[in-house]
């Protein structure tokens, strides 16, 4: 499940090796994104229920990035995956700048490379492609983020981190932990870890795959 403005290419790094390990990977496009149709309301709850239709039942494995993760999350007792991998997630409401990042839906390619200086090339140009099918009101599902989960897991969970993360900093990252969460930060990776460091993200997933 990807983050918010992208779609399931975001995964095109760290897919294939996944899918080497022997699993069937499947990349959704959430709602207002990619092939996905357009529709409010965009909610984390009507994320995880489109989902729940989607998906097929009992996975042996979810990852979540960022919305996607907040999605996942609320999805995640009735879809019932064995093990879930949550990316930096989009869980604890912040303050943003939503005109700004609708504003994103017209960034140029130039743009997007200096503001990512450690994607590769490929990935700079997926995403501006993702921006062409982006819907920009879906920003107003970060108005409406889970929360810090308040009790243990449904299923074993790794909460992948970003360094440093804004959006899990330490002491929210203890906290998890007291409450049965599993906690692995990539060094020197930002929100996106997956396409700023493929491999520090797959070493990051040992003992999950």
């Amino acid at each position: 499940m990807h983050g918010i403005m992208t779609d399931s290419h975001t995964w095109n790094r760290v897919a294939p090796p996944v899918a080497d390990r022997g699993y069937r990977v499947i990349a959704v496009d959430l709602r207002g994104h990619g092939a996905s149709g357009h529709g409010a309301p965009y909610t984390p709850a009507v994320l995880a229920a489109d989902l729940l239709e989607t998906l097929p039942p009992a996975p042996d494995l979810a990852i979540g990035h960022s919305l996607g993760s907040a999605a996942l999350l609320l999805a995640q007792p009735r879809l019932r995956c064995a093990r879930a991998i949550h990316c930096d997630p989009a869980w604890v409401n912040r303050p943003r700048d939503l005109a700004a990042l609708r504003a994103v839906k017209y960034a140029t390619w130039r743009e997007l490379r200096a503001e990512h200086p450690l994607w590769h090339d490929e990935d700079i140009t997926a995403e501006h492609r993702a921006l062409t099918t982006w819907d920009p009101d879906s920003v107003d599902a970060l108005a409406h983020l889970p929360g810090l989960p308040i009790a243990a897991p449904a299923a074993p969970s790794l909460v992948l981190l970003a360094d440093p993360s804004e959006r899990i900093p330490p002491a929210p990252a203890a906290t998890l932990r007291s409450r049965g969460w599993h906690t692995r930060t990539v060094d020197g990776a930002g929100h996106t870890v997956h396409r700023d460091d493929p491999i520090g993200f797959l070493y990051g997933l040992s003992g999950w795959l």
